[in-house]
C-alpha cells in the first residue's frame, strides 16, 4: 500500500481573505477541482488530498501538462524518483514533485506498482 505524505489538515477554518492569482498550469499542484494539502491555506479548491508517496519505474517519465500523449512535456521524472500521487483515474496519474511543483501527468504503468494501485 502506498505511504501518505507527511501532511496534515489545517487546524481552524480554511478560507482566503482576499483575491488570488492563480498559477500557471503545470507549476503548483493545483486544479480548481483539486489541491495538495500544503496549498489549502493559500488557494481555493473544491477538494484538498493528502498525497500518496509512489516512485517511479525504471525509466524516466516525462512529465505532461495534460492526460494525452501528445501534450506538452514540462521536465523528465528519473528512474526510481519519489513523487506524490495526487489523482489517478484513465490510465493516467496526476502527481508532483512536492507542493511547491512541478505537476502533471504521467501513465499510471509509470509507477512502481504496489499492493493498492496495481499500475
Amino acid at each position: 500500500m502506498s505511504q501518505a505524505a507527511p501532511y496534515y489538515l489545517p487546524d481552524g477554518i480554511v478560507g482566503l481573505t482576499g483575491a488570488v492569482e492563480r498559477p500557471e498550469p503545470g507549476t503548483l499542484p493545483l486544479r480548481a477541482d483539486l489541491a495538495h494539502i500544503a496549498l489549502a491555506q493559500r488557494f481555493l479548491a473544491v477538494h484538498y488530498v493528502i498525497p500518496q508517496l509512489r516512485t517511479i519505474g525504471d525509466a524516466d517519465t516525462p512529465l505532461m501538462l495534460a492526460p494525452r500523449a501528445d501534450s506538452a512535456e514540462l521536465v523528465t521524472l528519473p528512474a526510481g524518483s519519489a513523487i506524490e500521487a495526487l489523482d489517478c483515474a484513465g490510465g493516467w496519474c496526476w502527481v508532483c514533485r512536492g507542493p511547491e511543483g512541478p505537476s502533471g501527468y504521467i501513465p499510471a504503468e509509470s509507477l512502481i506498482p504496489d499492493d493498492d494501485h496495481a499500475a
